[in-house]
Parts: structure tokens; sequence; C-alpha cells
């Protein structure tokens, strides 16, 4: 499966493909092999969407790669998520693909303070320009602010 998700901006057009299963195992070596500590970044996602979503029971994700570098992950369950962050007082009602971007670029952006990785720094940046293009980008951005 290869499904792309296009976005265009002035800035160029940034494209979003789903990992097929055959490719999953190499998804966080290849992507996140330079960052120190990589191991911890799935797990930390799934927590940033717990501690943001009070209806997230769990989920299967999907990983997704970005045609600028960039990968990230969203939960397989398409549905409606409710998101509410504590530590701004900003919530928002959005898709899981805007939940998966919301989650990742938390733990994008903690992992890379605590770690001091530029190549965790770099990870984030390339999935803010996606989230900058994405339609819910303005719900994305309240959260994380």
């Amino acid at each position: 499966m290869n499904a792309q998700v296009n976005t265009n901006t002035d800035i160029g057009m940034i494209t979003s493909t789903v990992v097929s299963d055959r490719q999953r195992m190499k998804f966080w070596p290849r992507h996140f092999g330079q960052v120190s500590r990589w191991i911890l970044i799935e797990p930390q996602v799934f927590s940033w969407l717990d501690r943001l979503c009070d209806d997230y029971q769990g989920d299967y994700w999907d990983f997704r790669t970005l045609s600028n570098g960039g990968a990230y992950l969203i939960p397989s369950t398409d549905q409606v998520y409710t998101l509410f962050n504590a530590l701004n007082g900003n919530g928002a009602t959005m898709s899981r693909e805007a939940a998966g971007i919301t989650a990742c670029l938390m733990t994008y952006s903690h992992h890379a303070c605590r770690t001091e990785s530029e190549a965790m720094t770099d990870h984030f940046y390339r999935l803010r320009a996606y989230a900058l293009q994405h339609p819910e980008s303005n719900a994305i951005f309240s959260l994380i602010d």
C-alpha cells in the first residue's frame, strides 16, 4: 500500500506515504537510527496521545514517511479525536492524522530537548513543515504551543 496524501503551499508540496507492513521493521532504524535513544520514541508517542486524549485506549498505528525526509505515526482507527493539553489549556477535535501529528510533534520536541539530538530536531522541523500545510494546522499548533 502506497497511499499518498498531497498538500500544496507556496513553499511546495510535501507528500505523505503510508509505510507498508513489509517495511515496518525497517522504519525506526532507517528514519531514527541517528537519534540517541530512538527506541523510546514510539512508546512516547503513544503516551502523549494517551495524555492528550481521554478517549484513547491504545491502537495499532500506521507509519508514514514524508517527501521532505520526515516520518511520523498516526492511529489506525478512523475516528474523531478530542484532545486537550492541560499544559497550555488548549483543546481541539481532529482527525486521526492530526492527532498523530500532534502526538509526534510533542514527542519529537521533548525528545530533542532531552537528548540534544540535532537529528531529532530535524525530524521535528520536517514534520512541522508538513503540519503547517495540513488542513487542521490551527488545531495542531494550538495544542503544541
